[in-house]
């Protein structure tokens, strides 16, 4: 359990931070900008859920603290030394990725096939939703740029993937199963 007794630490003021496994690094690394967006996404998140009732709200939830798995995973480097850790790292699962999966799978059976590309709108959950995706993709891209350079949880990276495409399908359900969606027409305004 995190006991938090003081919030400033006054660690940070000369521009670093400590990773999950102590490790010093300036702020604007890759691999704090990647779980700094993370968190971005999880605030964004916390807005969709003022709109959000029932089930859909319980799902954000779920992924709410998904993304508090997430952020610590990918603070924690090294995924090869997770053994000789002093307590063993939080890592997002292959279950993680596969439960968002199944609940697109749920979600995309009552929508009709997309016929345009919509724009983020519609409904205030939707449009807060449609955020929430592109939001995901930032910290996605951010994630994989990591990968390049330094050992990240190759299941950090799908969940990611899953995760905007989860949120563009709930946009949808929350545009009446899509009826309500705001469809592009391509030069519409040329």
């Amino acid at each position: 359990m995190v006991v938090l007794n003081k919030i400033y630490t006054k660690t940070g003021d000369a521009g670093e931070t400590a990773l999950g496994n102590g490790t010093r690094v300036a702020k604007h690394s890759m691999r704090v900008t990647a779980y700094g967006t993370v968190d971005e996404v999880n605030a964004t998140l916390g807005l969709a859920r003022l709109q959000a009732e029932g089930e859909t709200d319980a799902a954000l939830a779920r992924i709410q603290n998904d993304l508090f798995d997430l952020g610590a995973d990918l603070c924690r480097p090294e995924m090869h030394r997770d053994a000789e850790a002093e307590f063993t790292p939080l890592r997002i699962t292959d279950g993680q990725v596969g439960r968002l999966e199944d609940e697109i799978d749920t979600m995309n059976k009552a929508l009709e096939p997309l016929r345009s590309f919509i724009l983020p709108g519609g409904s205030a959950l939707a449009a807060h939703l449609h955020l929430c995706r592109t939001v995901a993709r930032r910290a996605e891209r951010y994630a994989v740029e990591l990968a390049t350079v330094e050992d990240v949880n190759p299941a950090a990276v799908k969940y990611l993937n899953r995760l905007s495409d989860w949120f563009f399908v709930a946009a949808r359900v929350s545009n009446d199963d899509g009826r309500a969606d705001v469809l592009w027409e391509p030069g519409k305004n040329g």
